[in-house]
């Protein structure tokens, strides 16, 4: 443990105790800096849960190693599943850590299944639940997410949400205004604190590619990648856009099993890139010329500096959507509905869906340098997370 060991709720110039839970990729960016600010914060104990819904090197370890999150203190290794038994084994295996340590407090963040399961088995145990990303709303309950979301933020004693469409989504559901604490994106957090490290490097220069002459794609949803005409219409739209732009696709692997089993691999200039602790190795091939190349998934630091030298994004991430518009990125999301609306109305993100057309009409415009620009919704300053954390010390009366 980061610091002296208690099993009781305590207040003052005592310890109080706080098991801070990730489970998956997204969880990683957004626990970071709430527990840097945990440990600089006197009269908290805390410690990390890693549920092991991602559990490879790839997914998981690279990402402690770059974002300099410490060990998980317990790791569930509930590893992968359906849904149901996902949730199931977290519930039954988080519940024994819960009975054991005897917390204060479980801060759960983002929407992924470990966030609903340990919100579940807390509440039942009468502990108290604070929820970083509350109130965010796609309004489109064929997610798993947001149903996640839902649940959790019923369950949860404090809602700390990113903007203002997410209080009164809360405030619109019952919940009481004192529960709500809005305190900007810890997302941005992460990405303020590491961006000296990501201008630092030259991924993109070293891959022979032009600063802002090419686009950065992601694409791992269910709803995308698992149909095979939805998938199709989504390639059809990408392989001609790329006959004027490259695009850099570090494909998730279920996204690559998926292309290969459609039939849709010939669309794809596919190149390998050494990488260790999610930096790329020295000797990296160049990408000559248009189309959509593709490669392993890259780590966090490494991403961002592709990003953040991109023309634009194609994506179907919720928090690449964040990043874009703190950035000043134009951003093109592949997707029906967002649970980031105000990425739409005040950030430089638009919603397409799968419609190839358009897809091709809204990447031309950006060639043309008619891309969307937008503005950074209040408080995504790179300080939600030392509100977060002063904030639940004040709650429990820690000097």
């Amino acid at each position: 443990m980061p610091n002296g060991v208690t099993d009781t709720r305590i207040t003052g110039d005592r310890m109080t105790r706080i098991i801070n839970v990730v489970g998956a990729r997204p969880n990683f960016m957004k626990i970071a800096p709430i527990i840097r600010e945990m440990d600089k914060t006197p009269g908290i104990d805390w410690f990390l849960v890693h549920t092991g819904q991602h559990y490879d090197v790839q997914m998981s370890e690279a990402f402690f190693q770059e974002l300099m999150i410490p060990r998980p203190h317990i790791n569930l290794e509930v590893g992968s599943g359906s849904h149901a038994r996902q949730t199931g084994q977290i519930m039954m295996t988080f519940e024994a850590v819960c009975l054991r340590e005897k917390p204060d407090l479980v801060v759960v963040v983002g929407d992924v299944n470990s966030t609903v399961a340990c919100s579940l088995v807390a509440s039942k145990l009468h502990i108290p639940v604070a929820h970083v990303e509350a109130g965010l709303r796609s309004f489109d309950r064929e997610m798993p997410e947001e149903i996640n979301r839902i649940v959790t933020d019923v369950l949860s004693t404090y809602l700390f949400t990113t903007c203002d469409d997410a209080d009164e989504n809360l405030i619109r559901e019952g919940v009481r205004p004192e529960k709500i604490f809005q305190v900007g994106d810890v997302m941005i957090d992460t990405l303020y604190h590491h961006l000296d490290r990501i201008q630092g490097m030259d991924i993109w220069h070293r891959m022979g590619l032009e600063d802002k002459g090419y686009a950065v794609l992601t694409l791992h949803r269910p709803s995308n990648v698992d149909d095979r005409e939805v998938l199709g219409e989504i390639i059809g739209a990408l392989v001609r856009v790329a006959r004027e732009v490259p695009i850099v696709f570090p494909a998730h692997p279920r996204t690559r099993q998926a292309i290969e089993r459609f039939g849709y691999g010939r669309s794809f200039r596919f190149f390998d890139l050494a990488h260790s602790a999610g930096d790329v190795g020295r000797a990296g091939p160049e990408i000559r010329g248009p189309g959509v190349w593709c490669c392993d998934p890259l780590g966090y630091l490494a991403f961002q500096n592709l990003v953040t030298h991109a023309g634009f994004i194609m994506t179907d991430s919720g928090g690449i959507q964040e990043e874009t518009t703190v950035l000043g990125i134009p951003c093109l999301t592949l997707r029906d509905t967002t649970e980031r609306p105000v990425t739409i109305t005040q950030g430089t993100n638009l919603l397409l869906g799968h419609d190839g057309d358009r897809i091709v009409k809204e990447a031309r415009k950006i060639l043309r340098g008619e891309g969307k620009r937008g503005t950074s919704p209040p408080l995504w300053d790179g300080k939600a997370s030392e509100r977060i954390v002063h904030i639940v010390a004040k709650e429990f009366g820690l000097n």
